[in-house]
Formats: structure tokens, sequence, C-alpha cells
């Protein structure tokens, strides 16, 4: 059953994690929620961090679920973006994407 994760990006400039390889990019509502919606759908931004590790292949593969369903609507609140992602990755597999994206400057709001 897929869970609803509430997310704020209390200052959005600031949500970036500390590799900018695996770094949001983005700047508005749309595009973060495009890039943490590709990040919990493919296995891309897994595979880049997995490539920067010391041993690659020893890596633990469930880090690297995927949920091709999931979806990620954003809006634009004053000045913070709030993030709603429907998934049924597990919630420590997406704090962990989180951190990657935007390093600390994210807010877990709301689990349902």
């Amino acid at each position: 059953m897929p869970v609803h994760y509430s997310i704020s990006l209390p200052d959005p400039s600031a949500a970036r994690g500390s590799d900018p390889r695996l770094s949001f990019t983005a700047n508005g509502a749309d595009t973060f929620a495009e890039q943490l919606q590709d990040a919990l759908r493919t296995p891309v931004l897994f595979e880049r961090w997995r490539a920067t590790q010391e041993d690659p292949d020893d890596v633990d593969p469930s880090w690297g679920v995927t949920d091709p369903g999931a979806t990620v609507s954003g809006r634009q609140s004053d000045l913070r973006i709030d993030l709603v992602a429907i998934t049924r990755i597990p919630g420590d597999v997406l704090k962990q994407r989180l951190r990657w994206l935007a390093g600390s400057h994210w807010e877990l709001r709301d689990v349902r």
C-alpha cells in the first residue's frame, strides 16, 4: 500500500546535497517534484551514488529499490516548497534519497 509523505523544503535555495553529482538542481516546486519523483521511480540516483563508493559491488542492493508508480507533487508556499510523495518505497530509503538530493535542508512533516 502506498504511503503519503509530506515534505517541506524551508529554504529551497539551500536544498542541496553535499555531492553536486547527486544534489537537487531545481529552483521551482514543479522541478523539485520532478527530480524527487525520478529519484523514486528510477535507479539513476542510486547508481550515481553507488559509483562513488569505494567498493560499489559491496553496496546493499536494497538501497536501490524503485517504485515506477511513485508520484510527487510540489507547490510553493510563501518562501518554502512543499512536496507530497506517494510511494511504496520504505521510509528509510526515501529519507536517504532526500539526504543525497537536499542534504539536511528538508523536513518530513507528515506520513500517512
